[in-house]
């Protein structure tokens, strides 16, 4: 093996020399810059490179070269964030470094102090305010598009990095659409790398499989897994943003269960997905609000197949009613349903306008907040925002979203307006 031939004070040394483990993507671009934007997938190595970035110029190692740094900012979205993480994590900064060199931590000065008299301190994006006032030299700021007060904190922190001859920050982050990570990514003065998740040849196999399965190929895998930035299309229906802000997780007892079904109009490995969402409704605040509990839609599989599928989501939430679009198959869709489940009440439902207009008032209730997801749907949710304004989507067909519209129709808007669905009889 190549550490045969070293010395034990070489091995020793090359265990903690940075630049022999780390991937090129975890390494500061050359050049001069003041930002070194990294982003990076879930379990990249994103942590970890911003820690021994900290560290080198803390204990003068950099391969860039430059002169040590002696006041260090940590900004976190939270401070149990920046101790649990940044500090005391798996890839923070006392993991990273040996015995010799090792910093203590303060907890009641929010502190973190290393042999050589170096001392980063710890800040909240939950408290910009904190930043007025210290100063430093360099920073690491950890999980940028978490942060609470993003745009302040960030003002905040570069007010106080005038220490030194050029002081420089690094960013590591998963990357949401906000406009302060774009305003970042088009400074001249930022350098940007990016990891993605499968980069990291230490994480499980099997988490990746796990993970390839379940989000491979949708938005939220580019943007959580490959560390891609997703940008919602312009006039769209739904942003990421607002769908967010719709998670709850512990939906109240619901007075209502609807199965929405859009059939596909073919069979075969190419058709189109049979759209399948189980949603219900309950009064809160004296309002009608409503949660999406379920995406059960499936792909290339025949109407016998998406029939057991609707009517099994039937039992497991233990439902009221199958609300299916009868547009192409007719009596069709109601047969093979019964075939399923003869017992099931199923009602069938003629779309008489465009696919915008009907979902434009399901927007709406988005819009109030008075529409929950009750977990994470990202095909769902990948479909809701390339769903533009011109009624379009980038999908081949939103079969998801017409499942979801025709459901919180069922439920709501026919309850608020009168009937907006013609049974077929």
């Amino acid at each position: 093996m190549f550490t045969q031939s070293l010395s034990p004070e070489q091995v020793q040394y090359l265990k903690w020399y940075w630049p022999f483990w780390a991937r090129d993507n975890q390494l500061p671009p050359p050049g001069e810059w003041k930002t070194w934007l990294l982003l990076g997938g879930r379990g990249s190595g994103k942590t970890r490179a911003g820690a021994e970035w900290i560290r080198a110029q803390v204990e003068g190692t950099s391969p860039l070269g430059g002169s040590r740094c002696r006041r260090v900012a940590l900004v976190a979205p939270t401070l149990l964030d920046a101790r649990e993480v940044m500090i005391e994590g798996e890839s923070g900064l006392r993991r990273c470094s040996s015995a010799a060199f090792r910093p203590v931590f303060s907890t009641s000065r929010r502190r973190l102090e290393w042999p050589n008299g170096a001392v980063a301190y710890i800040f909240s994006s939950e408290d910009p305010d904190s930043l007025r006032g210290p100063q430093f030299e360099c920073a690491w700021c950890d999980e940028f598009c978490s942060w609470t007060h993003v745009e302040q904190t960030w003002d905040m922190l570069r007010f106080g990095l005038r220490l030194g001859l050029a002081p420089r920050t690094v960013v590591t982050t998963t990357p949401r659409p906000i406009a302060p990570l774009r305003a970042m990514l088009n400074d001249p003065s930022t350098v940007t790398s990016r990891a993605r998740t499968t980069d990291n040849k230490l994480l499980s196999q099997s988490f990746l499989n796990e993970v390839e399965r379940r989000y491979g190929g949708t938005v939220l895998g580019r943007q959580e897994l490959d560390g891609e930035l997703i940008e919602d299309p312009v006039g769209a229906l739904w942003t990421r943003s607002q769908i967010v802000l719709t998670y709850d997780t512990c939906p109240p007892a619901l007075e209502r269960i609807v199965v929405a079904v859009d059939p596909p109009v073919s069979v075969g490995a190419k058709a189109d997905e049979c759209g399948i969402i189980v949603a219900g409704y309950a009064c809160k605040s004296d309002a009608v609000h409503t949660w999406v509990l379920a995406d059960r839609s499936l792909q290339g599989v025949r109407p016998e197949a998406w029939a057991r599928a609707v009517m099994q989501a039937y039992a497991d939430y233990d439902a009221d009613q199958v609300v299916a679009e009868a547009n192409q198959g007719g009596e069709m869709v109601r047969t093979v349903l019964a075939l399923a489940n003869a017992d099931a009440p199923v009602r069938l439902v003629h779309a008489s306008r465009g696919k915008h207009v009907r979902a434009t008032p399901v927007a709406a209730l988005y819009e109030q907040g008075r529409v929950h997801h009750a977990g994470r749907f990202p095909v769902l949710e990948d479909q809701m925002c390339a769903f533009g304004a011109d009624g379009c989507s980038s999908a081949k067909s939103p079969d998801r979203v017409d499942a979801l519209v025709w459901a919180i129709t069922a439920l709501v808007l026919d309850m608020k307006n009168g009937p907006r669905l013609r049974a077929l009889i």
